[in-house]
């Protein structure tokens, strides 16, 4: 079976412990997407699943497993999703209640792909998962942090590839200069 796993954010950058196949591949789905999740272990506002936002690309690589359990496992493991949480993990086949995704399914057939694995954490504001906090919320979250941290949720929003350019992340850069990274890169396989 040929799983890939379908990528937006850190994992572009940051994809241990997931084994990848492949190096990331630009031609992944469409998908709505906006940074409107504070990280639960950094001071980072993630970039997530937001329906109603406009749709970004995404990238997308083989996963070095033919076992969609063992994708999804690897893939809970890098984002440090618990195990009472089996929906934050998207898949298809669809496992543990995940909702399928018509773009991703659709996505998958173009490209004769078996299956494929994502992150499908929830927007989440003020500690309330589901919460999406508007543009100037986070602006000003962000704003706010002690230096160490925000020096580590600046890496993220500018390393995150420069044509995901949501509404938010406009707003982040005119308001505090935290254009795309000119270095920032996407992992490749050596």
């Amino acid at each position: 079976m040929k799983i890939v796993c379908i990528a937006w954010g850190s994992l572009l950058w940051k994809p241990e412990p997931l084994k990848l196949a492949s190096g990331w591949h630009p031609s992944g789905p469409r998908l709505p997407l906006e940074f409107v999740r504070d990280s639960d272990d950094s001071a980072e506002v993630a970039l997530v699943l937001c329906e109603g936002a406009a749709p970004m690309p995404t990238y997308w690589a083989y996963l070095d497993t033919d076992s969609i359990d063992a994708a999804r496992a690897m893939l809970g493991a890098r984002e440090k999703i618990v195990a009472g949480r089996p929906e934050w993990i998207g898949s298809i086949p669809p496992v543990d209640g995940a909702a399928v995704d018509a773009r991703i399914a659709a996505w998958l057939r173009a490209r004769a792909i078996d299956a494929a694995v994502w992150t499908a954490l929830p927007a989440k504001f003020g500690g309330e998962n589901g919460r999406i906090a508007t543009a100037d919320e986070v602006v000003t979250r962000l704003n706010g942090l002690d230096p160490e941290q925000r020096a580590l949720a600046e890496e993220y929003v500018r390393s995150t590839p420069a044509h995901i350019d949501t509404r938010y992340r406009q707003l982040i850069a005119a308001r505090l200069g935290w254009t795309p990274r000119r270095d920032a890169h996407v992992t490749r396989m050596r």
